[in-house]
């Protein structure tokens, strides 16, 4: 009798042990598990299809998009070779007659001493660069204009890749009118519908966005949103 009752007193111990056991897991589980709980609200900002935005980028893209105006748009009614007389533009071009000649394999930067004509680089524009148009006042900050030199050197390369086809270069008082007050910078892209096979050129379309400061986001935006393909003769071979 003594034996049995000894092992019931030993059942006894083990029960209250285990129970401790689970009380003392259970506050643990509690303590580090609950925090990464799924029903943990999340304030995260989240997309459609639940995954998380990575809301830092998008707010710098914005902030610098926030120096640029809305993008400008005008048919491009003008589109012959002129090689008879000098050409000349009342804005940073984004269409227009043009020299026959075009900057083949164009280097991505220019300064004031070695930029083609600007009518040469409007047949680059028909070619489906496009191009970062910069005022004097960036000629004149040396800071301003190595900042352009280095976004520009991101598109450097003697390949025929699409990816490339962006110049950055001077327009100064001599070429035309002066940019908007306030805004030192032009992105111009020459558009042209490239599912239009009839070659009537009646769709084409000069797209100008004017920025007091730019920065290689809003390049590589510009760049995404008006590729080389999307021109009257946007073909790597016309690069």
């Amino acid at each position: 009798m003594r034996s049995s009752g000894h092992i019931d007193s030993g059942l006894s111990g083990t029960g209250v042990f285990l129970a401790v056991s689970l009380v003392v897991t259970a506050v643990l589980v509690a303590v580090f598990v609950a925090p990464w709980s799924d029903d943990e609200p999340d304030d995260r900002a989240t997309d459609s299809a639940g995954a998380v935005v990575d809301e830092t980028d998008e707010t710098d893209e914005t902030a610098a998009e926030a120096a640029c105006d809305p993008v400008l748009s005008q048919p491009a009614d003008k589109n012959r070779h002129i090689d008879d007389r000098p050409l000349t533009y009342p804005e940073p071009p984004s269409f227009g007659h043009h020299s026959s000649r075009w900057a083949v394999l164009s280097p991505p930067f220019y300064s004031v001493a070695d930029r083609p004509d600007v009518a040469v680089l409007v047949h680059n524009l028909e070619h489906g660069y496009n191009i970062l148009w910069y005022d004097e006042t960036v000629v004149d900050d040396a800071t301003a204009l190595a900042q352009v030199r280095t976004m520009a050197r991101e598109y450097a390369g003697r390949d025929r890749d699409p990816a490339r086809a962006f110049i950055a270069a001077p327009w100064t008082v001599q070429d035309g009118g002066s940019m908007p007050e306030g805004r030192h910078y032009a992105l111009t892209h020459w558009y042209a519908d490239p599912d239009d096979r009839s070659r009537s050129r009646q769709d084409e379309v000069g797209y100008t966005m004017y920025c007091s400061s730019v920065t290689p986001d809003v390049v590589r935006q510009w760049m995404r949103d008006y590729p080389l393909e999307d021109s009257p003769e946007g073909h790597p071979v016309n690069m």
